[in-house]
């Protein structure tokens, strides 16, 4: 049996070393990290603050359309009925999310009885009364939720995205 001459004998001290001069650079990678997801959270993004509607406008888990950060990004805001992750207004079950899949970008139907966007194209399933998380299908990421605000007049502003928005390298263009 023919023997590997890429090997190299490490000893233990040798290879200690070497697992300390890791250990000691982990926390730099640990700010790194922190740092890059500061900025994908809206922490160094500034995020417009753009009015989508009034409480009033709304109804009970009827899907209104709205564009937000711009024009460009279509998405609905949703009054669920009950107080849900996310939620805003009086009773914390208003809601916004795109309507756009983040697997490959197909438009997404809202389904009443099931509170859940769908998509057309690989039958992802984003469940919106609990943040857009995906319950089924091919998306490997779960459906961006505005991050919402609602004034004494009960007008409703959207003020950032929590996830990335399909098709960009930045939520604000």
């Amino acid at each position: 049996m023919k023997r590997c001459d890429k090997l190299v004998e490490v000893g233990r001290r040798q290879f200690l070393r070497g697992g300390l001069a890791t250990a000691a650079a982990l926390p730099m990678v640990g700010l790194m990290a922190k740092d890059a997801k500061a900025a994908t959270n809206g922490a160094l993004l500034d995020y417009p603050s753009g009015k989508l509607a009034n409480v009033n406008d709304l109804k009970l888990n009827e899907p209104m359309e709205v564009s937000y950060p711009d024009e460009d990004a279509p998405g609905v805001l949703l009054k669920l009925g009950k107080a849900v992750e996310g939620g805003v207004g009086p009773d914390g079950d208003i809601v916004g999310f795109t309507t756009v899949c983040p697997h490959k970008g197909f438009p997404l139907s809202y389904n009443a009885e099931s509170r859940t966007m769908n998509c057309p194209g690989h039958y992802s399933v984003f469940d919106c009364e609990a943040g857009g998380q995906q319950t089924w299908g091919q998306a490997t990421q779960n459906l961006p939720q505005y991050r919402l605000r609602v004034d004494d007049k009960g007008d409703i502003y959207a003020e950032g995205v929590d996830e990335l928005l399909y098709g960009r390298l930045s939520n604000v263009l």
